[in-house]
């Protein structure tokens, strides 16, 4: 099994959210930010989250996501395979064709094949829960630090200036001209 990074960004960024979204919703930006991972690589990642039901989304001012279900339901294995990263050590996906489609397994197979098992078992033993825990126990800092938005919390007014008539007389004026 090759865990490659999108594995590990899933499982890093849901480790994030689970330690904050206690608070309400948590916006990708700011996940982003702390993590030092792409806003649109997350953004791909979180609607695989979503359609898998490990997140769910809050649209509008304030929004962002949170936890699909507690983080004591969610497993290391659901994350990784949600995001349709394999967790497969057999050359030839399980299907049992390792040789060539005609001459069946090769002699490894079955150590690759049990090999999976116990990877699936020991990545499902362990809780988003259990992680962000650790997180905790090693002392990291959950304080929010306010995200930049591109929405202004101060609204902007600006005077409307009218370049064209009012009514259907100034209009006849302004055509007379």
């Amino acid at each position: 099994m090759r865990l490659t990074t999108k594995g590990r960004f899933a499982v890093t960024a849901m480790i994030d959210l689970a330690l904050r979204s206690q608070n309400g919703p948590v916006a990708l930006a700011a996940i982003s930010q702390r993590q030092q991972i792409s806003l649109s690589y997350l953004e791909q990642l979180f609607g695989k989250l979503r359609r898998a039901e490990l997140v769910a989304s809050t649209r509008g001012p304030g929004g962002g996501y949170t936890l699909g279900r507690d983080a004591d339901q969610i497993s290391v294995a659901d994350i990784i395979v949600a995001v349709d990263e394999p967790i497969d050590a057999t050359g030839c996906g399980g299907k049992g064709d390792c040789m060539g489609e005609d001459s069946g397994k090769c002699m490894t197979h079955d150590l690759w094949a049990s090999l999976n098992e116990k990877m699936i078992e020991f990545l499902d033993s362990i809780t988003l829960k259990r992680l962000a825990a650790d997180q905790l126990a090693k002392g990291i800092s959950i304080e929010e630090s306010p995200v930049k938005r591109a929405i202004s919390s101060v609204p902007v007014v600006k005077p409307i200036k009218v370049t064209a008539p009012n009514s259907i007389f100034a209009l006849g004026s302004a055509l007379a001209k």
